[in-house]
């Protein structure tokens, strides 16, 4: 039997069926139903299992539209796996609004690695390569920084020297050590204005320094990232932990599985 959904407010039916039925299209393939639709009723056709993923995703991509969130095909693939996967996909998660745009979770883990980042003060994240551990990281780092939370952000990572002494290699300080921050650099374009990404960093409201630059400091009211983690050693990891100051949030990411530390020394 078809599983059928109503939808209350036709303007948001475009967006949601997508141009040309672009999304409609994709949720067919995806989960090998036929979804027909005709004024504001939509009427998923096929398997059992894949009509409750189909209503689910598409229901939960509606309640996004309805709280303001845009939406797009990889926003309907991620959809379709958290609805996979999790029983209740129809409450959207709050979205985390940057100056450029706003991000919200595509899987269930991302889901629960973002309110990990809202409420508490140390969030260790491990995960391979691409799963948008230093991403949401950042973005929940410039969303906090616009609502006046903290008063900075402090992007690190550490300089890990693949054959060549920081001190050989040409240029000043700065040149030096860019190519190893250049990922952080990246996310905080993705998010922000270039200028406003200048002014910030000629301000100090932003600042990123390899993990050496953090010892003997106290950062307080700030949100602090360490990035590639598993490339500080257990010192550099236990410095870096008691640099957490009142008023901080501090998240942790790393992938175990790529460790670049030169052999017998041990990742903290």
């Amino acid at each position: 039997m078809p599983a059928r959904i109503q939808f209350d407010d036709n303007s948001l039916l475009p967006a949601l069926f997508g141009h040309h039925d672009e999304h409609l299209v994709q949720i067919e393939r995806l989960l090998d139903v036929k979804l027909r639709y005709r004024g504001n009723r939509l009427e998923i056709s096929g398997p059992a299992a894949s009509r409750e993923i189909a209503d689910r995703a598409l229901s939960g991509l509606y309640a996004r539209l309805k709280a303001g969130q845009a939406i797009g095909q990889g926003e309907v693939q991620a959809a379709v796996r958290m609805a996979a996967a999790s029983e209740t996909p129809d409450r959207p998660g709050a979205a985390v609004r940057t100056r450029k745009r706003s991000i919200v979770a595509r899987s269930p883990n991302q889901q629960v690695y973002l309110d990990a980042l809202s409420r508490a003060e140390l969030v260790l994240a491990l995960g391979p390569a691409g799963t948008g551990k230093t991403y949401l990281a950042v973005a929940m780092a410039v969303a906090t920084l616009m609502r006046g939370e903290v008063d900075r952000i402090i992007l690190s990572r550490p300089a890990v020297e693949t054959g060549e002494r920081l001190g050989f290699l040409p240029g000043d300080l700065r040149d030096k050590i860019d190519p190893y921050l250049r990922p952080l650099y990246d996310a905080l374009y993705d998010m922000l204005p270039g200028d406003h990404v200048a002014n910030r960093l000629s301000s100090g409201e932003i600042e990123v320094a390899p993990l050496a630059f953090m010892r003997g400091r106290t950062l307080a009211n700030a949100f602090v990232i360490l990035d590639e983690a598993q490339n500080a050693t257990a010192t550099q990891m236990k410095m870096f932990l008691t640099r957490l100051g009142e008023g901080s949030r501090m998240a942790v990411t790393g992938d175990p599985s790529q460790v670049d530390l030169p052999v017998g020394i041990r990742s903290g």
